[in-house]
């Protein structure tokens, strides 16, 4: 079964000597040159040889043992042979270049322009809210010689609060933005399987394989440009749900389950 490859990667973006003193050691040691006895010619008299203690004699060492070898493991029967089948058909290969397949798509291109319109607007609404709890917090630093502890404690946690709300909205509005860009273009990799199959059986071909897959082919080869062609002819563009509107659920998807009542929301039953 021919296949094509995903494409939601397409929109898709990083992250360490101690000097030993030497004085010391070389006080302690011999010179090395001969120095004269001091106050009188005589001869300095030899220094007695030190006896050194006996070493004790060695254990004879014991030749290693080898490990014991792993008992092969007895292998079962052979399994019986399978009746001959029926051997698959001649290939006959096409080639497809995915990559410009989306840059010709109107609907890829559609969907990316919009996708980055929304990312641009929330990044600037971040960068809006930022300076605004700047802006708050400066203010009550200025205001903390005016206030008591418990005025100034009040304050400090009502901005915390405002500010954890907000980055919790923004969370969610990135969030929103992915999964519409995810429903968008899982629609559009669908109609690209779709006239792949259609255009390789127009050409009885029965083996199709992407573009970074082969190292040289002819040009009778290449299914692209037909591809594109009945891509766009197909779906020019994909419906995007407006901002802040949670997208629709993927044809196929398993509809959420209801959250189950929590014992406030409960009501006894009443006794007839």
């Amino acid at each position: 079964m021919m296949t094509a490859r995903p494409v939601l990667a397409a929109l898709a973006a990083l992250l360490i000597p101690a000097l030993v003193p030497a004085g010391a050691a070389l006080a302690q040691s011999d010179p090395g040159f001969f120095i004269p006895p001091q106050g009188g010619g005589g001869a300095t008299p030899p220094r007695p040889a030190q006896a050194q203690p006996p070493r004790p004699a060695q254990a004879p060492q014991q030749p290693q043992q080898r490990p014991p070898q792993q008992q092969a493991r007895p292998t079962g029967p052979n399994p019986a042979p399978l009746p001959p089948g029926q051997p698959p058909p001649a290939a006959v290969i096409g080639i497809v270049d995915v990559p410009e397949i989306q840059r010709n798509s109107t609907a890829f291109n559609s969907v990316r322009e919009e996708i980055e319109k929304r990312r641009q607007k929330l990044n600037e609404d971040l960068q809006r809210e930022q300076t605004r709890w700047r802006e708050e917090q400066q203010a009550l630093a200025n205001q903390r010689a005016t206030m008591n502890p418990d005025q100034l404690r009040t304050k400090e946690r009502e901005l915390q609060e405002r500010i954890t709300d907000s980055q919790r909205i923004f969370r969610d509005r990135s969030r929103a933005i992915e999964q519409v860009a995810q429903g968008a273009l899982q629609e559009i990799e669908q109609a690209m399987a779709v006239v792949i199959r259609q255009v390789a059986a127009s050409r009885n071909v029965n083996l199709v394989l992407p573009r970074p897959l082969v190292i040289f082919n002819d040009a009778p080869f290449d299914l692209t440009e037909e591809i594109s062609a009945q891509i766009n002819r197909v779906l020019r563009n994909v419906s995007l749900p407006a901002e802040g509107q949670a997208p629709a659920p993927a044809a196929g998807a398993t509809p959420p389950r209801p959250a189950a009542p929590t014992p406030a929301q409960q009501q006894p039953q009443q006794r007839r």
